[in-house]
């Protein structure tokens, strides 16, 4: 146990936890003193969990970012949580050499959805691709990503998802000239659905309202079709056929 101000006590692995760890290292900030951490979002429920979640008093106030992007901010000073965090494998100036963290498996789950609720997406859209076969063959798809400046990282996500729950997953890279690649993680079809459930487990977890509002219709079980549709299983739902097409 390491003792902490920011945890009103010691700190000890639990799922809230383990939530502001995978918010901290995809979208938060160490500061180069060895002191003060901060997390930077455009959505106030965020950072409003992540100081319930740490016991944070620290208050939530208007950001400047780089380009003039606007968001919001909480920023603490704590040394012994700050210590704590490099002592897992946390680092300052993050992006590019963020490593594999040592997390616990009992609430990797709970890691997980703290990194795609901070530097991840759930995205949902409709597949027109088959109406030329029926006009009723529209489907929602789904994808769960997670981005990153450091493929270690997301290679670690990855092979721990793959260990606990079976899940391959895909990695890509976005390489714009002069810039270091962006890389991408994505679980897709059947995956993301199971990825989703697992992350999911509890109606009352710490999350991210607008992502877990985009989950919510792939967390029920899957209507029945009163015929087989053509070809290869399909996830998601039709939609109604008078659905307005996109252009």
């Amino acid at each position: 146990m390491y003792p902490s101000k920011t945890l009103n006590g010691f700190i000890r692995w639990s799922p809230n936890l383990a939530y502001a760890i995978g918010l901290i290292a995809t979208d938060g900030n160490l500061s180069g003193d060895g002191r003060h951490l901060s997390l930077t979002s455009i959505d106030r429920d965020l950072l409003e969990t992540l100081r319930t979640c740490l016991h944070l008093g620290a208050a939530i106030r208007p950001h400047r970012g780089g380009h003039g992007s606007r968001g919001l901010r909480v920023q603490w000073g704590d040394r012994y949580f700050y210590e704590w965090l490099v002592g897992i494998g946390l680092t300052p100036a993050k992006s590019l050499t963020l490593r594999p963290l040592a997390v616990p498996d009992s609430v990797f789950a709970d890691f997980l959805r703290g990194c795609i609720d901070g530097d991840g997406s759930v995205v949902v859209y409709a597949d027109w691709y088959h109406t030329d076969k029926n006009e009723r063959y529209v489907y929602e798809r789904l994808y769960v990503t997670l981005v990153s400046g450091s493929w270690r990282f997301l290679d670690w996500i990855r092979s721990t998802v793959h260990r606990l729950i079976s899940l391959k997953g895909s990695i890509s890279a976005r390489r714009a000239e002069g810039k270091n690649p962006l890389w991408t993680l994505r679980y897709a079809k059947g995956e993301s659905l199971e990825l989703l459930r697992r992350i999911y487990y509890s109606p009352t977890v710490p999350r991210l309202t607008r992502k877990r509002v985009t989950a919510e219709p792939f967390l029920r079980p899957l209507g029945h079709a009163p015929a087989r549709p053509v070809g290869r299983p399909r996830v998601g739902w039709v939609y109604n056929r008078d659905a307005p097409r996109p252009p």
